[in-house]
């Protein structure tokens, strides 16, 4: 059965928004699992999106230690036969997929956050590495984002890159 996710990371909320946008709300209502690549802020995020649905998620190096007490560094699972791994920052995108290699050597897909900038690129090992921006801080980026894929028969499958309002 495929695995619909939306995928998240620095919402900054109430720094960049005051809550997450009605349409974001409605994508992970939409989704059978949310993964969010750290950077939240406020803890009350989290608990929105734990009241939405399922949460995969991650500390990122804005979040305190309320949220450090109930979220890990990295996290892990293993979906529809693809081993993912969520972690908030990955360091300089110049040589990013050999570095991940290395670090993540047995998993299939890496979500990350940090940036604010949309990342989807393949590793040589083949290792899927996606951001997908922010919801509410587009930084040097067009537009505020989000991400959906599927995880289905150990593939990462339509991957999508949303623009997203604010409010």
């Amino acid at each position: 059965m495929p695995t619909r996710l939306l995928l998240l990371a620095d919402t900054h909320v109430p720094k960049r928004a005051r809550a997450l946008s009605a349409a974001v709300r409605r994508m992970a209502s939409d989704v059978d699992l949310i993964v969010h690549a750290g950077d939240w802020v406020e803890e009350s995020v989290l608990d929105d999106l734990l009241a939405i649905g399922p949460v995969l998620g991650v500390w990122g190096n804005n979040d305190g230690e309320d949220l450090r007490a109930r979220l890990p560094e990295v996290a892990r699972a293993e979906i529809e036969g693809v081993r993912l791994a969520v972690v908030h920052e990955t360091g300089a995108a110049a040589g990013r997929e050999k570095r991940m290699d290395a670090a993540y050597p047995d998993t299939d897909l890496l979500v990350f956050g940090h940036s604010h900038i949309p990342w989807d690129s393949e590793t040589p090992v083949g290792l899927r590495l996606l951001n997908p921006g922010s919801p509410t801080d587009r930084r040097r980026q067009p537009a505020c984002t989000v991400m959906t894929a599927t995880l289905a028969d150990g593939a990462v499958r339509d991957v999508v890159l949303h623009e997203v309002s604010r409010e």
